[in-house]
C-alpha cells in the first residue's frame, strides 16, 4: 500500500491544491474526518472548517465552506463552495466579518436571519483558525 495519496481541492474558478499527501482531515457536515492512504471509497458533503494536509513541507491548513469530497483509496477529491489556503486568508477581513455576523445575531429585531449569521460566524471562525495554524 502506498504511503501517499493525491488531494485536490478545487472551486467553481480555480483549482486551489493538488499535492501529494500522507494523511488529510477533512470538515464534514458530519464532523471531521481523517483520511489515510488506502481509505475505503467514499462521498462525502463538506461543512464549514479547516482541511488540514501533511506533505513533505509540513502541515496545510485550507478554509472551506461547503460541497463535495470524493474519497478513494489513492486519492481525495474535494469540490468546495470555497476554499482559501491559510496564506492567502486577509485575516483582518475575516476578523471583521465575524464582528459583524456576530452583531447581527446579538440584535433583538426578527428582520435578522440568524441562520445566515450562524454561518457567517462559522465561516470567519473557520478562515481564521485556517489562517491562525498556517501562521505557526
Amino acid at each position: 500500500m502506498s504511503r501517499q495519496m493525491t488531494l485536490e481541492v478545487a472551486v467553481p474558478e480555480r483549482q486551489v491544491v493538488r499535492e501529494e499527501t500522507s494523511a488529510a482531515q477533512l470538515p464534514l457536515a458530519t464532523g471531521y474526518k481523517g483520511v489515510l492512504p488506502g481509505h475505503a471509497p467514499m462521498m462525502a458533503e463538506i461543512g464549514t472548517g479547516v482541511l488540514t494536509f501533511k506533505t513533505g513541507a509540513g502541515d496545510s491548513y485550507l478554509a472551506l465552506n461547503g460541497g463535495v469530497a470524493e474519497i478513494l483509496p489513492d486519492r481525495v477529491r474535494v469540490l468546495a463552495a470555497t476554499a482559501e489556503p491559510a496564506p492567502e486568508i486577509d485575516r483582518e477581513r475575516a476578523l471583521r466579518s465575524l464582528e459583524r455576523a456576530d452583531k447581527r445575531l446579538q440584535m433583538e429585531n426578527l428582520e435578522i436571519d440568524a441562520d445566515r449569521a450562524r454561518r457567517a460566524i462559522a465561516r470567519a471562525r473557520a478562515r481564521l483558525a485556517a489562517a491562525g495554524s498556517g501562521a505557526r
